[in-house]
């Protein structure tokens, strides 16, 4: 009786090679074929990063890597939700047919996550909708981890909670109940709604890799010099990757 195909979810941290775990490393050294979901010429630089991770990393000689263009994404649609489900669906199907196609009945394949693959990002989604294939997640560093290591804060206040959201949310409203905010897939800085509130910013954007940006103070008083840096590293790169901490002021700490 024959095998199932696995494949290795594997976190690898937000671009620092020597954020790269252990068991990460472990894990890259039993892929047989690593499939990379290539956004385009645009992103092309990640596409290059992760193949750095394998040649550093990958002792084995056999292994191989099978690029799959990745599906358009309407990211004007009226109905987002709508709009996601279809363009995972349309990643799984693609991804589904690489994996029948290039991995034999006993095969592992393998999938590079930047950060960790459980906070916000799509994978994990994708492969439970992959019939006929086992998978396993390893944890990686996440964005939010390398920022708050790099300002040199806790994530949360004492006796506090910490609520992780995304741009779109935190332009309808501030998360009720919570004072500290960690602020993900925002490519507007929805964060400008709160410029006249008593908010400090710690922000980063290319977290991790030697591009790194970071700013942090009273949000009314840096959000102009972010807005300034963040739009000239995106017209410089073609593509901006950042996160941030919101933390209103309170008489606690």
């Amino acid at each position: 009786m024959g095998g199932m195909r696995k494949v290795l979810i594997i976190g690898v941290g937000a671009g620092d090679p020597e954020h790269v775990t252990v068991q990460a490393i472990n894990a890259m050294n039993a892929v047989d074929v690593f499939f990379v979901l290539d956004k385009g010429e645009a992103a092309a630089e990640l596409t290059d990063a992760r193949k750095a991770l394998v040649a550093r990393y990958v002792e084995r000689t056999d292994s191989r890597t099978v690029v799959i263009a990745d599906p358009p994404r309407d990211r004007a649609a009226a109905d987002y939700a709508g709009a996601v489900k279809d363009w995972r669906d349309e990643r799984a199907r693609l991804l589904g047919e690489a994996i029948e196609r290039e991995l034999g009945p006993d095969g592992v394949g393998g999938i590079l996550a930047w950060g960790d693959p459980a906070l916000y990002d799509g994978t994990i989604r994708i492969l439970e909708g992959i019939g006929g294939v086992e998978y396993d997640v390893i944890p990686g560093i996440s964005s939010v981890q390398i920022l708050t290591a790099r300002h040199r804060v806790t994530l949360n206040r004492v006796a506090g909670s910490v609520h992780i959201t995304t741009g779109r949310r935190l332009a309808a409203e501030w998360p009720a109940g919570c004072d500290d905010v960690v602020v993900m897939l925002d490519a507007n800085l929805a964060c400008r709604r709160y410029r006249d509130e008593p908010v400090d910013i710690y922000w980063g954007a290319y977290l991790g890799t030697p591009d790194e940006i970071l700013r942090s103070g009273r949000l009314a008083d840096v959000l102009d010099d972010i807005e300034s840096v963040r739009a000239d590293a995106r017209a410089r790169k073609g593509w901006i990757m950042d996160t941030y901490l919101l933390r209103r002021r309170t008489e606690s700490v």
